[in-house]
């Protein structure tokens, strides 16, 4: 007997070969319609399902919220998000074959808003590559008129049109409503020297572009990404209307900022890669509420290259950013030193202007790193540090341009620390700790086994490649010690140090003894070498007691 076909399917087929022929019909251009080639690139290749983002994105359409800037540092899929997004809602294309089988093919919205807007695509880097004079904001407008005029041939150009007048024309004779994405919005800010007119320029251009009263008519929603979040004048956003999402303040688009540590497992089994190796070179980024997040480029490297290594090269961001660190603002350096050693260190990022030309504080350094991405940001305690093994290369490298030679100094004498413990070393260890301390005498107030812990910290920062460092401190004066547990594949003992503060080494030996500290490492089979390390004030030197045993 025949059956009538599936209802839903019939029509799901006549919606599709309709918007092809719409498509068909429809002008694409350089800055509207471009299509789907660039989400569709990605799609040929590995890709890691981030579509629930446009999930969010969708709910604030034509709604206030409609304005989102979203911003991350580099190599965090900024780019390929806003492809996806231009695939998504570009209607001179069909991409429904393009998200079917990702997240949001099964979320309500995603037939709502699938191929329904005339996107405009702006990616400010092209410009900044080709302009360098302060008319750069006229001729970006001049250029994004004369593309969608071809695309709204029966539209005339009239004598004081500027874009915005021109969307708004074209919005009120078609009662359509643009999709607008500015990939690297804040290129500009970062490319242009201060002074140059063009930064204010830009920020004025984008002020008539989202803030005009005919904005909520023109658009359905604006979809912003760069590495800075909008510039502040004063203390206000110069665009105080969009929604920002950023490496401080994330939200609910934190998911969408990096790989998660699931995404990455399943990436290292499915290519044969050590997961540990990844997590080791690329982990570390707390990102708003999500814990554990890794730099999406750098193991998509590590993946295809079947090697883990710093693929993260300088730039210039970067060298303006050393200068202030060089100037070292209310301790600066002393901060990167403790971070080096795996310490935290506090932050306050409300005062920064979102401005790499304008640094007036420690805390906006740190701010600027934090958006660069050379720290990570725990926002529940306000503090940045080191995410891995990656950036605190290239925080290395920082250090050597910026001529501090005596950190220099201590991070190659670490090496030989390092090895002189495994070696049973006492005395070579002593020598080793003397010479961390005289290093970072300054930094410290050297009076008790927290501040030791520190320099121990930094002075064992070369075992970091090998070990996950633990820091265990109790309250008041009663120990400190750090735990080094070897990573996999490293076939090296366990170490557990307890440091003490005019006492003796052996009786650190006891301590550890005494109150078994290897139960803490049980989980680890393998050997286990004990540390005690003591610092005699008044002879200003330190002695050392290392004992092996098994777990």
């Amino acid at each position: 007997m025949y059956e009538s076909p599936n209802k839903n399917l019939v029509f799901n087929l006549l919606f599709h070969t309709f918007a092809i022929v719409i498509a068909s019909h429809t002008v694409m251009g350089t800055y509207i319609n471009i299509g789907n080639a660039g989400f569709q690139s990605a799609r040929n290749g590995e890709y890691i399902d981030k579509s629930g983002l446009i999930a969010i994105v969708n709910k604030t359409f034509f709604t206030e919220q409609r304005f989102s800037c979203v911003t991350r540092c580099r190599r965090f899929g900024k780019s390929m998000a806003a492809k996806m997004l231009c695939a998504y809602y570009d209607h001179s294309v069909d991409s429904s074959s393009l998200f079917t089988d990702l997240e949001i093919a099964t979320h309500p919205s995603f037939e709502e808003h699938l191929n329904k807007y005339p996107v405009i695509y702006l990616d400010m880097t092209s410009f900044v590559t080709r302009f360098h004079d302060d008319d750069i904001v006229g001729k970006i407008d001049a250029e994004l008129r004369a593309d969608i005029l071809k695309a709204y041939s029966d539209q005339k150009a009239q004598e004081d049109d500027d874009l915005m007048a021109l969307l708004i024309r074209i919005a009120e004779t078609t009662d359509e409503r643009f999709v607008f994405i500015i990939d690297e919005w804040d290129a500009i800010c970062r490319e242009f020297k201060p002074g140059t007119g063009a930064m204010d320029r830009y920020v004025n251009w984008l002020r008539r572009m989202f803030k005009d009263v005919n904005a909520s008519s023109v658009f359905a929603g604006v979809y912003m990404t760069g590495i800075l979040p909008v510039k502040k004048y004063k203390t206000e956003s110069a665009l105080n209307n969009f929604i920002e999402y950023s490496m401080v303040e994330p939200g609910k688009m934190a998911r969408y900022f990096g790989f998660t540590k699931d995404e990455v497992r399943a990436l290292a089994e499915k290519y044969g890669v050590d997961f540990d190796e990844l997590e080791k070179w690329y982990d570390g980024y707390k990102i708003g509420s999500e814990p554990s997040m890794f730099n999406p480029n750098s193991v998509m490297q590590a993946v295809i290259r079947e090697r883990c290594k710093s693929y993260w090269a300088s730039t210039g961001a970067f060298e303006a950013v050393a200068h202030y660190i060089q100037m070292n603002y209310e301790g600066l350096k002393d901060d990167i030193i403790r971070m080096l050693g795996g310490e935290c260190c506090s932050v306050d990022s409300t005062g920064f202007q979102n401005d790499m030309s304008v640094i007036h504080s420690r805390d906006d350094v740190l701010t600027v790193l934090i958006h660069l991405g050379y720290l990570s940001y725990d926002w529940r305690e306000e503090e940045c540090y080191i995410p891995n093994r990656e950036v605190a290369g290239e925080m290395v490298n920082a250090v050597k341009a910026n001529n501090w030679q005596p950190v220099v100094d201590a991070i190659q004498q670490s090496k030989q620390l390092l090895r002189a413990t495994l070696d049973g070393d006492c005395d070579a260890v002593a020598r080793g700790v003397d010479a961390a301390h005289d290093e970072h005498t300054s930094i410290l107030s050297y009076n008790n086994e927290n501040s030791l812990a520190c320099v121990l910290s930094i002075a064992y920062y070369y075992a970091r490649n090998d070990y996950i460092i633990h820091r265990e401190l109790a309250s008041g004066k009663g120990f400190a010690d750090l735990v080094l547990i070897p990573r996999k594949n490293v076939d090296s003992p366990a170490i557990v140090l307890e440091l003490k503060y005019n006492r003796d080494a052996d009786s650190a030996i006891e301590q550890i003894l005494r109150k078994q500290y290897p139960a803490k490492v049980a989980q680890y089979a393998g050997n286990l070498l004990l540390v005690g390390i003591n610092y005699d004030k008044a002879n200003k030197s330190h002695s050392c007691s290392i004992q092996s045993m098994k777990s």
